[in-house]
């Protein structure tokens, strides 16, 4: 997944899912969780104001991500999407 709009969950496989996990993994790899959100908020917010990132796309990340979460977590993930649905 390089960016939001690309990121198609029902369109891909169990195996292509694993291989863009591994992917963003790898490229999280020594980043602590803050520096992690700002990277992902920031790839957000430029796909909301280019167009490329819609409110449906951002709760279907959500849905997907949430789960993985713990309740902490899953609320500043909740607030970060409801900010980004609002731009």
């Amino acid at each position: 997944m390089d960016d939001f709009a690309s990121y198609t969950p029902k369109e891909k496989t169990d195996e292509a899912w694993i291989e863009a996990a591994q992917k963003v993994a790898a490229s999280c790899r020594g980043k602590g969780e803050a520096d992690l959100l700002r990277e992902i908020y920031a790839r957000a917010a430029e796909g909301k104001k280019n167009g490329t990132l819609t409110n449906e796309q951002i709760d279907r990340f959500c849905a997907q991500l949430a789960p993985m979460l713990d309740g902490a977590k899953r609320k500043r993930l909740k607030k970060l999407a409801e900010e980004l649905k609002r731009m």
